[in-house]
């Protein structure tokens, strides 16, 4: 079977079948204890707080390239290799982890749909096993595509051909639940709340892709305009990032800062 057929969005019964190929990099982002107990053969592990960066009172930054570039050679990443990630919680992790793959130029990576979750209830094999791989030499370099600064983002309110989808809760958009020094949204931002992409009946796969283009659709959210997702640290907007880009959306980009920078900030406005 050949590795480059893997889609972006992954099923539990296509990578079991792959599991045995070398080009395939199975990684773990789930609680360390729901690793320990058991994670899909062959995955390394990464604690969700190695690919981020903080400055508070902005989280959810990306870590330098040198930083980066300890991490992924340390647990044997090179890049021909084909990330497959997952999670517990519904693939938020799991995606900001594809997201920071995304602006180092790594492009062949890909979700398990359900995470562990779905693999589990489809029974597919699980080991405590850890398989510790030869340390590689991975370099790292940003690309200029997929991730936008606050200026960016300030520059491009009010642009017709540019959306910027909230991904956090309604509550947190309409500042009726306040994280930040200042509540609210960016200006003109539409609320997509990352859980509306989740089937929570199907063992927290993506909802069929029909219906998600649809609901996008409903607020404006159209692959023929220039797509932003954010949150508060952009870890449910990096899941909002996947889906759109698993929907064909052509020109889509996350705030890494997001509202735990803009909504801390003294020179942004808030709607």
């Amino acid at each position: 079977m050949n590795d480059d057929s893997i889609p972006l969005i992954v099923e539990p019964a296509d990578l079991e079948k792959r599991l045995t190929s070398e080009s395939i990099m199975v990684i773990d982002l789930c609680k360390p204890e729901i690793y320990a107990q058991g994670h899909v053969p062959g995955a390394v592990h990464l604690d969700y707080g190695q690919i981020v960066a903080t400055r508070p009172p902005v989280m959810g930054l990306v870590p330098n390239p040198a930083q980066l570039s300890t991490l992924f050679s340390a647990i044997g990443l090179t890049p021909e290799h084909h990330v497959v990630a997952y999670d517990d919680e519904g693939g938020g992790r799991a995606c900001r982890l594809l997201w920071t793959l995304e602006i180092i130029g790594h492009r062949n990576y890909s979700l398990l749909n359900g995470g562990i979750q779905a693999w589990i209830a489809e029974q597919r094999p699980l080991t405590s096993e850890i398989r510790l791989r030869p340390a590689s030499k991975y370099h790292v370099t940003f690309t200029a595509s997929g991730a936008v600064s606050k200026d960016y983002v300030r520059n491009s309110l009010g642009k017709s051909g540019i959306v910027l989808v909230d991904a956090r809760t309604p509550a947190e958009y309409r500042g009726e639940r306040r994280l930040s020094a200042r509540a609210g949204h960016i200006p003109g931002a539409v609320n997509f709340d990352w859980v509306n992409a989740i089937d929570q009946k199907n063992h927290l796969r993506l909802k069929p892709a029909a219906e998600l283009r649809s609901a996008l659709a409903a607020i404006g959210v159209t692959a023929d305009k220039e797509v932003i997702a954010y949150c508060q640290t952009h870890h449910r907007s990096a899941h909002t990032f996947i889906v759109l880009k698993s929907l064909g959306f052509p020109r889509i980009a996350g705030y890494p800062g997001s509202w735990s920078e803009w909504g801390n900030s003294t020179d942004t406005p808030v709607e």
